[in-house]
Order: C-alpha cells, then sequence, then structure tokens
C-alpha cells in the first residue's frame, strides 16, 4: 500500500500542467471523488489495523499535496489570463436613455381629475360592455330614440334575458349605477371609454374616453352647473377662456345646454376644424331629468341635480392643438414623442 501511494506521488509531482485542458485533466485522474486517490482510501480497509494510521497519514498527505497543485495551476492561469471584459473606453459617447411619458390623452385626462377632486367630485367607475337597461332605459331614452339603432351603437348581443348587451355609447351608466347604490347627496365623475358606430375622421373616432360629473344635493341649481363649468375651463384653458352655453336637448337632462370655447386654431375668425363658426363644442349638460331620478330611486321633490359631459379626447385636442383626432391612435412615435417628459 505504501508503494503505491509513493508511486502515485511521483506522478503527481511529474504531471506537467501548461493549460486549463491539462488543469482539467490532472483533476480528473487525482482529485475527484472517483479519481486513483479516491481509490486508494477505499483501499484502506485492507491494511492491518495497526498500520492505518500511518497509512491513513500519508494518504493525507498525498490528497492535500494534488490540490495544492491544482490550486496552484488555476491561480497561475488567473493571473496570465487578464479581466474577463475588455477595458472600457470612457472617451467614447455615452447612450442615450429614452424617457417614456403619459399619452397626451392620458395626461389631459389626470388633469381632469384633479380638477374635479379638488372641487369636492369622488371618482367612480364602471363595465364597458354594459346593458341595454343602464344605457338607455333608466336614462330616459324612449324605445325608439336613434341611439338605440345599430347605426349608432355596438351591440354585442340582441334579445338577451336581462336585455341587450352592448358596448357602452356614453359613461352615463356609471353614473345610473351611483344613484342606484348611494342616496343623495352625490357629487361624482365617470371617467372612461366609450363605443360609437361613427365614420372616422379628423373630428370623430369610433371610440373614444369621456368624463361625465353628477351633482345630486337640495336646491342645486342651473348656476352652480355653470359656476362649476366656468372654474374648470378657467382652470383647464387659461383665465381668458370664453365659453358660450347653447340651448340643446338630451334625454337624461332637463333643461340642457351645449358649451363651446373659441377655435383654438383660428381664433374665432374660423378654419375647418370649427366648420367657420369661431367655436367648437366642449361638453353638452344641463339638470338630471326628474324621470331619471324616479328610475333610480331618488325623489325629485326632494332633490335636484345636475350632469354635464365631455370628451377627453376633444380636450386634448383644444390644449395641445392637435387639428386630427386620429392622431391620438395610430401610435406615431413621432407624435408621442412631442409629449416625453
Amino acid at each position: 500500500m505504501e508503494t503505491s501511494i509513493r508511486q502515485l506521488q511521483q506522478e503527481i509531482d511529474g504531471f506537467e500542467i501548461r493549460n486549463q485542458k491539462e488543469l482539467e485533466a490532472f483533476r480528473l485522474e487525482f482529485t475527484v471523488r472517483k479519481g486513483r486517490i479516491a481509490a486508494l482510501f477505499a483501499r484502506l480497509k485492507e491494511v492491518a489495523p495497526s498500520e492505518r494510521p500511518a497509512v491513513g497519514q500519508l494518504l493525507n498527505a498525498l490528497k492535500l499535496s494534488a490540490e495544492a497543485k491544482a490550486d496552484e495551476a488555476d491561480a497561475r492561469f488567473a493571473e496570465t489570463a487578464g479581466p474577463a471584459h475588455p477595458a472600457i473606453d470612457i472617451s467614447l459617447p455615452g447612450r442615450r436613455s429614452f424617457c417614456g411619458s403619459e399619452h397626451p390623452v392620458q395626461k389631459v385626462l389626470g388633469d381632469m381629475k384633479r380638477i374635479f377632486s379638488a372641487m369636492g367630485f369622488s371618482i367612480a367607475t364602471g363595465p364597458e360592455l354594459e346593458l341595454d337597461e343602464y344605457n338607455f332605459d333608466l336614462l330616459n331614452f324612449p324605445p325608439n330614440h336613434p341611439a338605440r339603432d345599430m347605426q349608432d351603437t355596438f351591440f354585442v348581443s340582441r334579445g338577451q334575458e336581462g336585455g341587450d348587451v352592448l358596448l357602452r355609447t356614453h359613461t352615463s351608466p356609471v353614473q345610473v349605477r351611483v344613484m342606484l347604490d348611494q342616496k343623495p347627496p352625490i357629487r361624482v365623475i365617470c371617467p372612461g371609454k366609450v363605443y360609437r358606430n361613427e365614420a372616422i375622421s379628423a373630428r370623430s373616432y369610433c371610440v373614444f374616453h369621456q368624463l361625465e360629473g353628477l351633482y345630486i344635493d337640495k336646491n342645486v341649481s342651473f348656476a352652480d352647473l355653470k359656476a362649476t363649468i366656468y372654474s374648470f375651463a378657467r382652470q383647464m384653458f387659461g383665465t381668458d377662456v370664453k365659453l358660450r352655453f347653447r340651448p340643446s336637448f338630451f334625454p337624461f337632462t332637463e333643461p340642457s345646454a351645449e358649451v363651446d370655447v373659441t377655435c383654438y386654431l383660428c381664433g374665432g375668425k374660423g378654419c375647418r376644424v370649427c366648420k367657420k363658426s369661431g367655436w367648437l363644442e366642449i361638453m353638452g349638460c344641463g339638470m338630471v331629468h326628474p324621470n331619471v331620478m324616479r328610475n333610480c330611486g331618488i325623489d325629485p321633490e326632494e332633490w335636484t341635480g345636475y350632469a354635464f359631459g365631455m370628451g377627453v379626447d376633444r380636450t386634448a385636442l383644444l390644449r395641445y392643438k392637435i387639428d386630427d383626432i386620429r392622431l391620438l391612435f395610430e401610435n406615431d412615435v413621432r407624435m408621442l414623442a412631442q409629449f416625453s417628459a
């Protein structure tokens, strides 16, 4: 046994390790669990008990010698190999980092939320896939109203149990759900995406964003509505903004009005965007119709309220002087890069 140990020691001492490949071969032959040194340790049980301590010491010395030789070669190769990565050339120009930003529609919607939240309005949301009952019936739309027709509304299914299913045409169903779930006083805004089967042009799109507001309390008047809209317009468009209220009709408000602002492109002189009128419509508004309040379980003799709704996309066009609403949906990087943070 001692003779085998000495012979193996001579082989280890004479093994030349000149590169990584030879180092790996040395380890596989001598130092691994199934190597030649381990095989000698396995034969230790064949040695007489009186001789085992001395033989064991020789084996341990042999093992340490082989490991030391492998470690020395490994350290030597690490010194001559140099750094793992090439040196950094600090004279090279740096790489530009590109920052993302909010979409202009989201910027405007965020500002709207902050303005109305400061006035005391809470925020409510609802499903985009809506029932005919919430989208039309409870909002006082008559059965033969044109908005119910296929040419205006995207119906998902007709004649289903519980009513027709459709993509909501406005966020007013959220107001209905709030009135059904809460008791007055109510002060809430309802932002969200809506869908209408309209021809796509520079001024209209089949999907767009709306923000609607609802305020119900005792002794609420049209003067309160006008004060709210004026306050919003000054904060949104500047203190010199000019507004115009025009009488209008909506099934869910009475009396009703549409609100215009001076055209941002021509300054009121008339252009193709404002159809030579000098004004652009930004919202519809009015006092909540008594039938709507009754449908939602609110007594119109005790409570009154106003509602308003505006297109977020149209407001984004006004603020950033964009003349084509389609630019907001085409994801053209050249346009969106102009709104980078």
